[in-house]
């Protein structure tokens, strides 16, 4: 994502140090020059180093669904965070998130919609300021194997 958009300066997120590991050398080897790494919890980075309408997007691949109901809680795309994220983009900002997860991808949907900042948008409507193509993450990978519908939501900040 940050080879196709040289324009924009790329946070990326990790809490797993395998999953740095593997970004690191991908930057290495490609020579990418606009990402930088914190290696940490989303939502601390989200509250405490990030202020409002700092971002121009962001993006959640396949977030862990928990599966389980007495789980739920647990799940990332909250009403809580979703506004937390709505909070640090800018006016025209969006949020992509895509997911495998077909009870999760409507709870994703109904949060999302229900955030009052954010407004839907299509993947192909035209005023999205960023790209939209996403790598192919082993979750989905796996999720393409089994035959699970990718579900890609994209939400504008009002």
């Amino acid at each position: 994502m940050a080879i196709e958009e040289p324009q924009f300066d790329v946070l990326a997120v990790e809490v797993y140090r395998k999953g740095l590991a593997q970004l690191l050398s991908a930057i290495d080897r490609e020579g990418i020059e606009n990402i930088r790494l914190i290696r940490g919890d989303a939502l601390d980075v989200l509250e405490y180093l990030l202020p409002s309408g700092s971002l121009t997007a962001a993006r959640v691949f396949f977030p862990d669904p928990w599966p389980k109901a007495r789980h739920h809680k647990r799940r990332l795309l909250q009403p809580g965070t979703v506004a937390l994220l709505s909070d640090r983009l800018r006016p025209g900002g969006t949020l992509h998130v895509a997911t495998d997860h077909a009870n999760y991808a409507q709870h994703i949907a109904e949060v999302g919609d229900n955030e009052s900042t954010l407004r839907r948008l299509e993947l192909d409507d035209p005023c999205i300021p960023v790209s939209v193509n996403r790598p192919t993450t082993k979750f989905e990978g796996k999720a393409h194997t089994v035959g699970s519908a990718i579900n890609d939501f994209v939400w504008e900040r009002l």
